[in-house]
């Protein structure tokens, strides 16, 4: 069965840009403005998803260690990124919103107790996500 689901025929990639390219696009990325209500709504969420959140989210004694400063950069790429692939000039809280699980999921984790009941990260970022937004 394993090799039968590994082993599939040779597909060579085709080049769709340049690292040129690349570096011009991330340059433009980091470009993008973000407005304060957006950035606020970064900090917000990275801040209450820590075990030492004072935001009142009904999470208290679930999370085991939460996302750090690396979290608030990744989500502040990732909103502009998705607001420039969707064609738009600045990000929305929306796009904090959907990113907001594939940027915080691993790096958080839930305690014993939380996992015990049945709580996943994703449930608990998506908690997050309703009490703030």
């Amino acid at each position: 069965m394993l090799l039968a689901t590994t082993i599939g025929e040779e597909k060579n990639a085709a080049r769709v840009c340049t690292a040129d390219d690349l570096l011009e696009a991330q340059t433009l990325v980091r470009r993008i403005p973000v407005g304060e209500q957006v950035m606020e709504s970064i900090l917000t969420l990275v801040r209450a998803a820590r075990p030492d959140s004072d935001h009142d989210n009904g999470l208290k004694g679930m999370i085991a260690w939460g996302p750090g400063p690396r979290a608030s950069q990744a989500l502040m790429l990732a909103v502009r990124a998705r607001a420039l692939l969707d064609g738009r000039l600045a990000p929305s809280t929306d796009d904090v919103v959907a990113l907001a699980g594939p940027v915080l999921r691993h790096r958080m984790a839930l305690n014993f107790s939380a996992r015990a009941e049945g709580a996943t990260t994703a449930s608990v970022i998506e908690r997050l996500c309703k009490s703030l937004f």
